[in-house]
């Protein structure tokens, strides 16, 4: 697995998107400390990026990887290697070379220019954390698209849809559904509904890091109360790990039966 990994990896290293994605999120850390000396409003604003971008790359990288390597796939089954093998290699090999273009990308500006300056280099710390679980779990899931869907239209359109999915029509629902019924005890509610959805589990961790759930009106109230203890934290990055750990292992299950 270690050969496919690295074979994956590097080969998409090599590639120019892996250095534009790179560039980008350099680029875009550099201005914002040129901007704003504040790290905390910097890392606000990183994470409106994040939070919609990291996903999505994830999502294409992870469907166009799949669909452009198929050939190859096809000879490396004819050989004798395990099917999990060859499907973790190039899933973990992309998730890799994303989660290091996005670390490195904005981590190198930062450490050169607010390392030792503020307290928020933790709360950034986090940033890159979320972003990096972001990135493996939307490629895990973007491999479980691709490897349900032989059409590549199919499989890039549910890709997508999967993506709006759970960026944007999920937190719509789930408003609708707190309005909807508001006179009754909705924390347990809450709670449930934002650990389903990665993407709003760490945008929540983030802004409690911050220290401005004051913005979330009464739902920031009950999120300060859950995350912000140590239990919440301990059981929220488990919901993470949760959310990589599941997808992955479908992969497994899937590549083992499905017919090449």
């Amino acid at each position: 697995m270690l050969k496919i990994l690295k074979y994956s990896f590097f080969d998409l290293m090599r590639s120019r998107w892996s250095y534009v994605y790179f560039a980008f999120y350099l680029l875009l850390g550099i201005v914002l400390l040129f901007l704003n000396n504040d790290l905390s409003k910097a890392v606000i604003t990183l994470m409106n990026v994040i939070i919609v971008l990291v996903p999505l790359i994830g999502t294409i990288f992870g469907v166009m990887y799949y669909y452009n390597s198929k050939e190859f796939t096809e000879l490396l089954l004819a050989q004798p290697l395990k099917r999990t093998t060859i499907f973790l290699g190039q899933y973990l090999g992309v998730a890799l070379s994303l989660s290091l273009s996005l670390v490195l990308g904005l981590g190198l500006p930062f450490v050169f220019y607010g390392l030792f300056k503020s307290n928020a280099i933790w709360d950034f710390s986090l940033l890159l954390i979320t972003g990096s679980f972001l990135t493996f779990i939307f490629t895990a899931l973007a491999f479980n698209i691709a490897l349900s869907n032989e059409n590549k239209i199919k499989g890039f359109g549910y890709a997508i849809l999967l993506w709006l999915f759970l960026a944007v029509i999920y937190d719509g629902l789930f408003l609708m559904s707190i309005i909807l019924f508001e006179d009754y005890p909705l924390d347990k509610m809450s709670l449930m509904g934002t650990l389903l959805n990665p993407i709003d589990l760490s945008r929540t961790l983030i802004l409690l890091k911050l220290d401005i759930s004051a913005l979330l009106g009464y739902t920031g109230a009950v999120f300060k109360k859950f995350f912000g203890t140590d239990l919440g934290l301990i059981i929220s990055f488990a919901a993470l790990i949760l959310w990589v750990i599941l997808p992955v292992s479908r992969i497994m299950y899937k590549s083992k039966r499905k017919d090449f």
